[in-house]
């Protein structure tokens, strides 16, 4: 079994949970078999001194089908 990463970074005005939810949501679009994700680092977009947005940087790794043929 091989497998691949890919990093991704989702983004949330509610809250780091939220971030996490829509970068594994929207990867999921397009890479399938997603096995495990994990939160690399958290960071925070600053403006007038208040949160505005919350990001997550995540490394998933996901199954390498083999193509038929």
């Amino acid at each position: 079994m091989v497998f691949k990463y890919i990093d991704i970074l989702g983004e949330s005005t509610e809250g780091f949970d939220d971030a996490v939810r829509n970068a594994i949501s929207e990867t999921a679009q397009t890479v399938k078999d997603i096995r495990t994700a994990e939160v690399v680092r958290l960071n925070v977009i600053v403006s007038d001194d208040k949160i505005v947005e919350y990001q997550a940087y995540m490394r998933v790794a996901f199954k390498v089908k083999r193509k038929e043929g």
